[in-house]
């Protein structure tokens, strides 16, 4: 078939056989030295030839991240990060790119890896390279890889972090197993996700916190937009590039009625799904039902369930004996950010064959010939099977960003070493910086209404506590009002 195709004159598809795509999907990073433009070769990505790809890619996404570059215009001048050394383990997506370039537009020095295995971009990993950051990820590694990665990110010669941020914990984790010393030059931490946060509240209710970490996760302007109305979003178009379902008529189960959790039930709903929820909270169990859910035990409905979602951010939410009952067909994907919320062990058993039919979607086949379907091997599914709404993470970046700022130039001593939640009113401003997109005019306050409620005509207009409609676990959470008095100068 190659050589007909070459007879012709035609490129063969990436998916022929013995295609240069192919051969290259074969062939580790780790294994070639590469060079950008101006000979950089401090990094570790698939293949830098695919910058200018990446490129056109970041410059898409910067039409739907409007507050970034805002950000950039109002303190490009000012430069509140210069002196910042930003070790950064996200995703690695055109998104993630307009926020490094943003940093480094703020004066910081940056150096990036994935935090999840598939979902790195190639070509916009190859861009930010391209540009002068040095990247250590690719799309498919090996769970060695990915610690090979974080390791080549941390240490690197004549440079040391002096700033974290960080997407689930684990970057945080690796410096402080490895490269501790590395902790007394550390001014703060930034972390985004559930389970990230949990490990940071871990430390500091241990004592062994050593930096002020900040819980983005946590502001209102990332849990309702990146948790909600991203997720609402994308968990339909994760499945959809994968499974090719219908989702009318369809049985899912969503475990967990958190914001993430809430995202996806509107969108399946509005499709026409049946969807039932597992929840442990009873004030979020009260809420599924009030937005007309049913809400069961996972074992009362996991045998007719179609499809099974986990959002939890818990480990063994499914375990090996919801899967053994599952029905043929059954898909099961995760919204979580770590994959420990399916029990996968379990599934590497001889008894059990694994197919893989798609990029990211296995068949898990029993004995008896019951299959169920698996995507992502249990992965973060939106980020791993397709992509997220840019102007939804324009709000977490931003809100990444200024949480970075604020912690690069508070005075000694306003952050002890413990976890802090965002200022209010820089989660306010963050919302603010979005509005002029959709010609929304904000209404005002008089002295004399501003004085009955009891603050101040410019904000902030909600207390530190406040948060949306969320219950939390968290008890060690200090708040506090303090603006950095550069922001304020800037801004």
């Amino acid at each position: 078939m190659i050589q007909c195709l070459r007879l012709l004159n035609v490129k063969p598809l990436c998916g022929v056989s013995g295609c240069g795509e192919s051969s290259e999907e074969e062939s580790s990073p780790r294994d070639k030295l590469q060079r950008n433009s101006k000979g950089l070769a401090d990094f570790c990505i698939k293949n830098i030839d695919q910058a200018d790809f990446g490129r056109r890619e970041i410059e898409v996404a910067q039409q739907e991240m409007p507050a970034l570059m805002n950000l950039r215009k109002r303190a490009e001048e000012e430069k509140p990060l210069s002196g910042a050394k930003v070790v950064g383990c996200t995703h690695i997506t055109a998104q993630t790119a307009v926020l490094i370039e943003t940093l480094v537009a703020l004066g910081a020095q940056c150096r990036w890896v994935a935090c999840n295995i598939f979902s790195t971009q190639n070509a916009v990993a190859a861009a930010v390279v391209e540009g002068g950051v040095p990247v250590f990820a690719w799309k498919g590694e090996s769970e060695d890889d990915f610690w090979w990665c974080i390791d080549r990110s941390v240490c690197a010669d004549a440079w040391q972090p002096n700033m974290i941020l960080d997407d689930g914990g684990d970057l945080t984790h690796w410096i402080y197993k490895k490269y501790p010393s590395l902790l007394k030059r550390i001014r703060g931490i930034v972390e985004e996700s559930v389970t990230g946060v949990f490990r940071l509240y871990q430390l500091s209710k241990a004592g062994k916190l050593c930096v002020p970490a900040m819980n983005v996760n946590d502001s209102v302007t990332k849990q309702k937009f990146d948790n909600l109305y991203c997720c609402r979003e994308s968990i339909l178009d994760g499945l959809k590039r994968t499974t090719d379902v219908m989702f009318g008529g369809k049985q899912v189960l969503v475990c967990g009625y958190g914001e993430v959790g809430k995202g996806c039930c509107s969108a399946l709903k509005a499709l026409g799904a049946v969807v039932y929820v597992t929840e442990v909270d009873p004030i979020c169990a009260l809420q599924a039902c009030m937005d007309g859910f049913r809400v069961l035990k996972l074992s009362e409905v996991i045998r007719q369930a179609d499809m099974v979602i986990t959002c939890t951010g818990n480990k063994n939410v499914v375990v090996r004996e919801h899967l053994d009952r599952m029905k043929n067909g059954c898909i099961v994907c995760n919204m979580g950010h770590s994959n420990t919320e399916i029990d996968l062990v379990s599934l590497h058993t001889s008894e059990l064959k694994w197919e893989r039919v798609r990029p990211q979607v296995d068949h898990i086949i029993w004995p008896d010939g019951k299959r169920i379907v698996l995507l992502a091997e249990g992965r973060l599914l939106n980020l791993s099977c397709s992509t997220v709404p840019s102007f939804v993470l324009s709000i977490t970046a931003t809100t990444q960003a200024l949480a970075l700022i604020e912690l690069f130039n508070a005075p000694e001593g306003r952050y002890k070493q413990d976890v802090y939640l965002l200022p209010k009113k820089m989660d306010e401003y963050v919302a603010s910086l979005h509005l002029a997109t959709f010609d929304a005019h904000l209404s005002e306050l008089s002295d004399d209404q501003a004085k009955y409620l009891g603050i101040s005509k410019n904000g902030p207009f909600k207390p530190s506590y406040y948060r949306s409609a969320n219950t939390h676990t968290h008890t060690h959470t200090h708040t506090h009002t303090h603006t950095n008095a550069g922001l304020s100068n800037c801004f």
